[in-house]
């Protein structure tokens, strides 16, 4: 048995050193920060508790609480009511009375959609023995947060732009639309159905037919898309849809047109081409609700930011005056209106007839009949072969080479100007001036009025024509009164009579802000030519084949009639003030159609209406 020792007997000197030890650092410790587990200073506690509640260790952060059940709950609520991703936190200053002290914290989350959310608060902390704890309360989420309150995220979308046209009416605006799919695995006799859907869309669809439908539904499981309808469309059949089963129906937030009959192709390429660019930046807060689900407060709020409504250069008045007036007509026909001083495209107008072979006034290609007769005095008056006042002969006939050229009707004016040649629309006057020209005379001619020039133009497809270079003696011959292989649209012809309207080729475009890319850039066209198609051009409305419109003021232009297989092309091009315009119509026969129905457009219009580009 080891003898007892005295309790006043001196320790052992390792023991002492021990005990020296453990006494300074639980000293050290208590003043500054947690050395061992449970031993910590409030604001060491504090940055415990923020350390785990920012790595979403709810468990392990409510620990660091005198409730740790309903610190738990209350802090993965807060992530999950934010949608948080990220959150920073820190403690900022320290203020401590006896067992008691207040501990500020700085929080910032990082919220979806690169959303950051800063602000401070505080915590209050306790200490029981030597550990130090936070005194739980939802203010440990946010100041202004109540015991039987939380936090959520609230989006509010941008208001979606509109469209608008030239004149300041909306075109394209925010709408709903309606998703009409079918879904096989809901119907028992799909051919029924097919048959049942087929007949209540076809109105709207004239190709839909129930057997596309019936082989498309059953290609793939569940609802497969069939058409998607306009409101006022869907509330004419909804109450037949709603009666086929497995028909699924959705409404979809879209761009609606407000008009449908406003240049729809048109119009419905624009939508494609800024849809994506429309939405603007939503808006985002942070709201408190209470118990019963009510929002009660508002904590941060940043506001949506819309982008700003897209103009296009379409005009309604002469859009609609064009539409109408080429409506008219049984035959296809169509118009394109450019401002001439900019390039704007005013009205781009087809009637049904046309719209079957799609988007031609834009893009057909069709000769050009005696409106090349712009093109061919161009060419002579830039070489010196001809000026307005020189000198031509017109006969009623002419041979060059294997090629025998009449007049209409074989009409003969003599020994004529080439302003009167131009202007009564000798064929004969133009074949003998082509026939005098170098091979590319007129292919480089065309190019400096924006025939042949690609332009890719945002919103719309383009072509403007097609002149190539003519060795053959009579190609190049048939190629100066707008035969032979010379192709053209009537946007290419609007062109050439907007660059004899300013002065020079303007560059089309349909969508403000939107840059049009020029492929190739012609030189210009000459003062002196310029002015020499003007008082040619004018001279066509006041003593020529165009005085139908002399009525509609101040209109400059060239008639022409294309022969084609099974009849003959009417055109008209010119321009009046800044309004440069061709219509077509196609076998429509004499010219005197096509300036029948442009005179019908300007007559619509008030007078003067944008003549001066205003």
């Amino acid at each position: 048995m080891s003898p007892r020792r005295s309790p006043l007997a001196p320790a052992r000197p390792g023991r002492v050193a021990v005990v020296a030890v453990w006494v300074a650092t639980a000293l050290l410790c208590g003043l500054l920060v947690a050395c061992t587990p449970g031993v910590t200073g409030p604001q060491a506690a504090a940055q415990l508790f923020l350390d785990d509640f920012a790595a979403q260790d709810f468990a392990a952060a409510a620990a660091h609480s005198d409730r740790p059940d309903e610190a738990e709950g209350a802090l993965g609520e807060a992530w999950d009511g934010l949608q948080a991703e990220s959150l920073v936190a820190t403690t900022t200053s320290t203020r401590i009375d006896g067992d008691s002290a207040t501990v500020g914290y700085s929080y910032e989350w990082h919220l979806p959609r690169e959303r950051v959310w800063q602000y401070t608060g505080e915590l209050h902390m306790g200490r029981s023995g030597e550990q130090w704890s936070v005194r739980w309360a939802k203010s440990a989420l946010h100041p202004q947060l109540g015991n039987r309150q939380t936090m959520q995220l609230r989006s509010t979308p941008a208001p979606r732009a509109r469209v608008n046209e030239h004149a300041g009416s909306d075109v394209l605006v925010p709408g709903t639309v309606y998703g009409i799919a079918f879904d096989a695995t809901q119907n028992r006799d799909v051919s029924s159905a097919a048959k049942a859907l087929a007949a209540a869309l076809v109105q709207f669809d004239s190709s839909l037919s129930a057997q596309a439908i019936a082989e498309s539904v059953t290609a793939v499981s569940g609802p497969r898309s069939v058409m998607r309808l306009a409101e006022d469309d869907y509330e004419l059949v909804a109450d037949r849809l709603a009666a086929i089963p497995g028909v699924v129906v959705t409404e979809q937030s879209d761009l609606v047109s407000t008009d449908r009959a406003f240049a729809p192709d048109l119009v419905g390429q624009v939508k494609k081409a800024v849809i994506g660019e429309l939405d603007g930046t939503a808006g985002w807060s942070v709201v408190i609700v209470n118990q019963y689900g009510v929002d009660t407060d508002v904590l941060t709020e940043t506001k949506p930011m819309p982008v700003p409504s897209v103009s296009i250069s379409l005009d309604r008045p002469i859009q609609v005056a064009a539409q109408n007036a080429v409506g008219a007509r049984t035959e296809q026909a169509m118009t394109v209106v450019i401002e001439a001083s900019t390039g704007a495209v005013l009205a781009v107008a087809q009637n049904s007839a046309a719209d079957r072979d799609g988007p031609v006034a834009l893009a057909g290609q069709y000769p050009p009949g005696s409106t090349f007769k712009i093109i061919t005095s161009g060419a002579a008056m830039s070489s010196g072969l001809a000026l307005p006042d020189t000198i031509v002969p017109c006969p009623g006939r002419i041979t060059i080479g294997d090629r025998s050229i009449p007049n209409y009707n074989e009409f003969a004016l003599g020994s004529v100007t080439l302003a009167t040649a131009f202007a009564r629309s000798c064929n004969t006057s133009f074949a003998k001036l082509a026939s005098e020209m170098e091979s590319d005379a007129l292919h480089t001619a065309a190019g400096r009025f924006g025939i042949g020039v690609d332009y890719e133009v945002v919103g719309m497809p383009t072509f403007t024509g097609s002149v190539p270079p003519a060795d053959d003696l009579v190609e190049r011959t048939e190629d100066g009164f707008g035969q032979g292989k010379v192709v053209v649209s009537p946007l290419g012809m609007a062109l050439a009579a907007a660059t004899v309207a300013s002065g020079r080729t303007p560059v089309p475009y349909l969508i403000e802000g939107r840059e049009t890319v020029v492929q190739g850039d012609p030189a210009p066209v000459s003062p002196e030519v310029v002015a020499g198609l003007r008082d040619m051009m004018r001279l066509v409305i006041t003593s020529g084949t165009a005085d139908r419109i002399r009525d509609q003021g101040d209109v400059y232009g060239k008639t022409g009639e294309a022969e084609v297989e099974g009849g003959s092309h009417s055109w008209f091009v010119g321009y009046r003030g800044d309004l440069a315009f061709a219509t077509l119509v196609v076998r429509g026969g004499s010219s005197d159609n096509a300036v029948a129905v442009t005179r019908d457009m300007f007559a619509a219009l008030p007078p003067g209406y944008r003549d001066d580009g205003a």
